[in-house]
């Protein structure tokens, strides 16, 4: 064989060894495509006797099917539908015969006397203002009845009323019950306005998908200051978690739609941190997150993003990164040494059930745990997994040269959470968080605008911290609506969600 040949056949074997690597690599995102898509979402591994281990998949549940009964079939006697008080150019209408609640508003016995004469003021009539409001279940009229009485001061007649309460929308024609029912239906149960609106006209009630989301924008400003105080508190506390997520906005006059973000922190004091902070922004630059995080020097719970890496390389913050995202690395590399990704996988479910057992502990145990036994497990995941990158032939794009790069990246980072007694493993507190907003985005699709976008971060934090803490959002947006307006200032903090709640239940109202 001449040298001529040898050399071709050289380069055809190393030519067909490069094809076979394509081709497998091509297969790998072919089978994970797949699996995306008609797979189950779930994180198991089988080991060499065929036996499945089970990890917890923190992001997607089980669903227990339910079997379908059938409803006995009811008749729905006649009946005439009632008429509407509506205008044309009314945006919202209710019917005439809703049940309507009055209460009464006087003036102060002593300002019923004249400060000339010292008679009594005659009573002349009364001002009557009629707001739509809602209880669970129906729909009322409130009706604010304010006598008026005739007075004369320095030989002029005038006349004098007691002042409405204070409203966060001014001449507002619905009462707080109602803006706290929609808004509730919106950041709470996920349903976008016209669904809303749908449910509305059930009882004959309209109210234009305009106004409302003109409520939310209004709403939105006057809240922002208790939006603010959880940030606050977030920072303040020693442990916080953050993700971002991309949401839609529409583009104005484009015809489409931009790619804007909306950021997640999680924190507060204690193993279980109360508070969620939601962030609209209109990119995911890293400086967003900076800036979030600027003033704040404790432990941080993350995904992989360089914002935090960065953070985390300046000593701005004790990073944390999430072993679920580790784990989930080597979960999609099926192509590489199998055993070995195998035992990877093993060694890392070993370190979740030790973090579970150590929860159910005291702080001193919980730590002690970690220094005894998951300290050693991670030790032996970085030297086997470091030896294992260094001789690796696989193609750089492989999924499993990924996972193995993914792994060393954060080498220095990864026994941080094993030092502080409330730190943890996973970012799934802040994983959780951000559920409902891409749950609701399925439904609501995008926002309207920048201004749209903020008012719903500041909702947001409000409702998903109520229903972190178990509070009803309904009842505690009603009762901030109502009193946010002529609070004071400087005991803002009354108005958070988990005072809120203490100062209820310590007055019997819950």
């Amino acid at each position: 064989m001449n040298v001529a040949n040898s050399t071709e056949i050289q380069g055809l074997k190393e030519k067909n060894e490069s094809l076979q690597k394509e081709v497998t690599h091509l297969n790998e995102q072919l089978n994970w495509l797949k699996r995306q898509i008609f797979g189950k979402r779930s994180e198991r591994i089988i080991d060499d006797q065929g036996k499945y281990e089970i990890l917890h998949f923190p992001y997607y549940d089980e669903l227990e099917s339910e079997e379908s009964t059938s409803s006995p079939t009811t008749v729905v006697p006649e009946h005439k539908r009632r008429k509407t008080k509506s205008s044309g150019k009314d945006k919202i209408s209710f019917p005439d015969d809703l049940p309507v609640e009055s209460t009464v508003i006087d003036l102060p016995e002593k300002e019923k006397i004249e400060n000339e004469l010292g008679k009594p003021l005659e009573r002349i009539g009364e001002e009557v203002t009629q707001k739509l409001a809602h209880k669970p279940g129906s729909y009322y009229i409130k009706e604010i009845i304010r006598p008026k009485y005739a007075v004369e001061l320095n030989g002029e007649s005038t006349i004098m009323t007691a002042d409405l309460p204070d409203s966060i929308i001014s001449k507002c024609r619905v009462d707080e019950s109602f803006l706290a029912d929609v808004l509730t239906k919106k950041f709470a149960d996920h349903l976008p306005f016209y669904r809303i609106n749908e449910i509305q006209s059930r009882d004959e009630i309209y109210v234009s998908r305009q106004l409302m989301s003109q409520w939310v924008i209004r709403i939105g400003e006057e809240l922002k200051p208790l939006h603010d105080r959880i940030l606050s508190k977030i920072l303040e506390s020693n442990n916080v978690f953050i993700d971002e997520t991309p949401v839609k906005m529409q583009a104005k006059g484009l015809g489409k739609t931009h790619q804007a973000y909306m950021w997640v922190l999680a924190g507060g004091q204690g193993s279980d941190p109360p508070y969620r902070h939601f962030n609209f922004r209109l990119n995911r630059k890293h400086e967003h997150a900076q800036n979030l995080l600027k003033s704040y020097k404790g432990v941080l719970h993350s995904d992989k993003y360089g914002a935090y890496e960065t953070l985390a390389s300046q000593k701005k913050v004790i990073w944390c990164p999430c072993w679920v995202h580790i784990r989930r690395q080597f979960i999609d590399a099926e192509t590489g040494d199998l055993k070995f990704r195998s035992w990877v996988l093993r060694k890392i479910n070993q370190l979740f059930r030790f973090e579970k057992v150590a929860w159910a502990r005291t702080e001193e145990e919980r730590l002690w745990i970690r220094k005894e036994k998951e300290i050693l497990i991670i030790d032996e995941l970085i030297g086997e997994i470091k030896a294992k990158l260094q001789e690796c032939d696989f193609p750089k794009r492989s999924k499993y040269r990924k996972a193995l790069g993914y792994f060393v990246s954060l080498i220095p980072y990864l026994k941080n959470y094993t030092f502080h007694a409330n730190a943890r493993m996973d970012n799934n507190v802040a994983e959780r968080s951000i559920r409902p907003l891409a749950i609701g985005r399925k439904n609501w699709l995008f926002v309207g605008s920048e201004k749209g976008g903020e008012a719903a971060a500041v909702i947001y934090s409000l409702v998903q911290t109520c229903r972190c803490l178990q509070i009803n959002p309904r009842e505690y947006l009603e009762d901030v609506f109502r009193r946010l307006m002529s609070h004071n200032f400087q005991d803002l903090d009354q108005l958070l969600p988990d005072i809120w709640h203490k100062n209820r239940v310590n007055s019997g109202l819950e």
